[in-house]
C-alpha cells in the first residue's frame, strides 16, 4: 500500500478508453476518503494518435491546504495504471515505474501506426515489456482487461478500476470503489460488472499475455465450386500445403471468383511437381495467395462498404441499435492507381503520356476525407467495387500477373537445382504489400533482391545470402539496411 499521507497515481491511456472517467472515479474516491485530491491530464496527440497521461494526487490535509503537482515526476509515482501493454512500456521509459510502484496494466495490444506500416513485422516485443514490468515495479498486475470489459458489456476503465481495488494499493475498501461508480450515474450496472470482473481476475490471475498466436483453421467450403476446389487441393497438393491452399483458394474466390482460384491451383500444382517434401508448396500456397489478392482500388472500395465491416465498426464503438453511425474515410488514390483501374490499353496510354499526366495528376495530389456512410460516397464505393467483374481487363491486373509469372519462373528454375534458394525466393513476396507509396517501395526492394538472387545463382550459400538480404530489406522503409547488406556482400 502507498503512503497514507500522500499518494501519486498516473494513468496512461488511449483516446476513447474512458481514461477521463477512471481519473474522475479516483478523484471522487479520494475525496470521499478524506484526502485533498487533484486530477490533471495532458493529451499527447502526437503519441500513438491520442495517448493521454492523467495524474492524480491524494494528500492528507494539515493545518494548511497542500499544493499538489500537475504532472507525475519520474521515480515518484506510487501507482501506474496503463490501459494497454505499450502504454505500460511508455510509462517505464518515462521513469514513472520504480521499485515503489504498483503497476496495473492490460496486456492486450492496440498496434501503433508505425508497427502496422513497417515493411516487415514491426510489432514491439510484448514479452520484453512484460519482463520489464515484473522487474522494475514493486508489484505488477496484468491481464487482458479489454477482453474482460467487453465480456461484461462495458469499457476498460471499469476493469482497470476493479484491478486497482484488488491491488489494495489505496487505503479504501472495495465498497468505496463501487460507490464511486454509482455516483457517476452512467452505465452503472455494466460498469459494476466489469469492475467485479477486473477485481476477481486481478486477485486470481498471474500476469500473462493473451495468446496472440494465429491458429489456421481451414475453411469448410459451402458451395459446389468450393467443394470441387477443396477436393482438388487434397488430391493434387502435398499435405503440408493443404491448410494454406484451402485458405488461399477461399480468399481468391472472395477476391475475384472460382476461376481465379483455379488459376492459383494451376500455379501451385506446377511447383508441387518439383517439391518432393511439400515444404516449398506450403510456403508458396501462402505467399502466392497474398500476391494474387493484391490491393487495388476495386478491392479497397469493396472492403469499405461490406456489411461485415460496418457491423464490426458498430461493435467497436458500441453503437446502440437505432443509433446512426457516421464513417469518414481518408482516401488518397494517386494518378497511377486511377490509371491502373482503367482498361489496360487506356491506362497504359495515360501513364505513358506526359500531357495526360500534367493535366490529370494534379487532381490526385492531395488526399480527401469522404463520408462513406453517406449516400453519395457509399454509392461511389459500391459502383467501384462492382467493377470486380471487369478486373481481368484492367492495367493493374495485367501488370501484377506478369510480375507473378516472372517470380514463379525464377522459383521453378531454382527448385530444380537449389531448393533452399527457391524457398527464399518464395519468402521474398513479404515485401509486396499495400498500395500507393508502400507498394512502390516494396516493389523496388523486391526487384533488387531478384537481381541479387540471379547474381548469386550457383553458390552453395545463395539461399542463406538471400535470406539475409530479405531481412535487411524488411528492416526499414528507406532501404538503408538493404543498401548496407548489399555493399557488405559485394565487398
Amino acid at each position: 500500500m502507498a503512503s497514507d499521507t500522500r499518494i501519486s497515481i498516473a494513468i496512461l491511456g488511449l483516446g476513447g478508453q474512458g481514461g477521463g472517467v477512471l481519473a474522475d472515479w479516483i478523484v471522487q474516491l479520494g475525496e470521499a476518503a478524506g484526502f485533498v485530491t487533484q486530477g490533471t491530464s495532458v493529451p499527447g496527440v502526437a503519441q500513438r494518435t491520442g495517448s493521454t497521461v492523467y495524474y492524480i494526487e491524494w494528500m492528507r490535509a494539515g493545518d494548511r491546504r497542500p499544493v499538489l503537482a500537475l504532472m507525475p515526476v519520474p521515480g515518484d509515482v506510487d501507482i501506474v495504471i496503463a490501459s494497454e501493454l505499450m502504454e505500460a512500456g511508455r510509462a517505464m521509459l518515462r521513469g514513472f515505474v520504480s521499485d515503489r510502484t504498483t503497476l496495473i496494466a492490460s496486456t492486450h495490444r492496440v498496434y501503433a501506426i508505425a508497427e502496422k506500416s513497417a515493411p516487415g513485422d514491426g510489432r514491439a516485443s510484448d514479452e520484453r515489456i512484460l519482463a520489464a514490468a515484473r522487474e522494475r515495479s514493486a508489484r505488477f498486475i496484468g491481464f487482458d482487461m479489454d477482453a474482460a470489459a467487453i465480456a461484461a458489456g462495458s469499457v476498460i476503465s471499469s476493469t482497470l478500476f476493479g484491478a486497482l481495488a484488488a491491488s489494495e494499493a489505496l487505503p479504501v475498501p472495495r465498497s468505496a470503489f463501487e460507490d464511486a461508480i454509482r455516483a457517476g450515474g452512467k452505465a452503472v450496472e455494466a460498469s459494476l460488472r466489469a469492475f467485479a470482473a477486473g477485481h476477481d481476475a486481478a486477485r486470481s490471475a498471474p500476469a500473462a499475455l493473451p495468446d496472440a498466436r494465429p491458429v489456421l483453421v481451414p475453411p469448410v467450403p459451402t458451395t459446389v465450386a468450393g467443394r470441387r476446389i477443396a477436393d482438388r487441393i487434397v488430391a493434387h497438393l502435398p499435405a503440408p500445403a493443404h491448410p494454406f491452399a484451402l485458405e488461399g483458394a477461399r480468399r481468391l474466390m472472395d477476391y475475384q471468383d472460382d476461376g481465379y482460384a483455379r488459376l492459383y491451383l494451376d500455379r501451385l500444382e506446377a511447383l508441387a511437381a518439383l517439391d518432393p517434401d511439400g515444404l516449398l508448396t506450403a510456403e508458396a500456397a501462402r505467399h502466392l495467395a497474398l500476391w494474387m489478392a493484391y490491393e487495388d482500388t476495386i478491392r479497397v472500395a469493396g472492403l469499405k462498404v461490406r456489411e461485415s465491416r460496418t457491423a464490426r465498426v458498430r461493435a467497436e464503438v458500441r453503437a446502440q441499435p437505432g443509433q446512426i453511425l457516421g464513417l469518414v474515410e481518408y482516401m488518397h488514390p494517386r494518378f497511377e492507381e486511377i490509371c491502373e483501374t482503367l482498361p489496360a490499353g487506356i491506362g497504359a496510354r495515360l501513364l505513358a503520356g506526359e500531357r495526360w499526366r500534367r493535366l490529370l495528376a494534379p487532381r490526385f495530389e492531395k488526399g480527401r476525407h469522404v463520408e462513406t456512410s453517406g449516400i453519395r460516397w457509399f454509392t461511389a464505393m459500391r459502383l467501384l467495387s462492382a467493377m470486380r467483374r471487369f478486373r481481368r481487363g484492367t492495367l493493374k491486373y495485367r501488370v501484377e500477373q506478369a510480375r507473378i509469372e516472372d517470380w514463379l519462373a525464377r522459383i521453378t528454375t531454382a527448385a530444380r537445382s537449389d531448393p533452399a534458394l527457391a524457398l527464399e525466393l518464395v519468402r521474398c513476396q513479404r515485401l509486396i504489400k499495400g498500395y500507393g507509396d508502400t507498394h512502390v517501395r516494396g516493389w523496388d526492394k523486391f526487384t533488387r533482391l531478384m537481381a541479387a538472387a540471379e547474381n548469386m545463382a550457383g553458390r552453395s550459400d545463395a539461399g542463406a545470402r538471400l535470406a539475409m538480404l530479405r531481412e535487411a530489406a524488411l528492416a526499414d522503409e528507406s532501404g538503408s539496411a538493404l543498401d548496407a547488406e548489399l555493399a557488405r556482400l559485394a565487398a
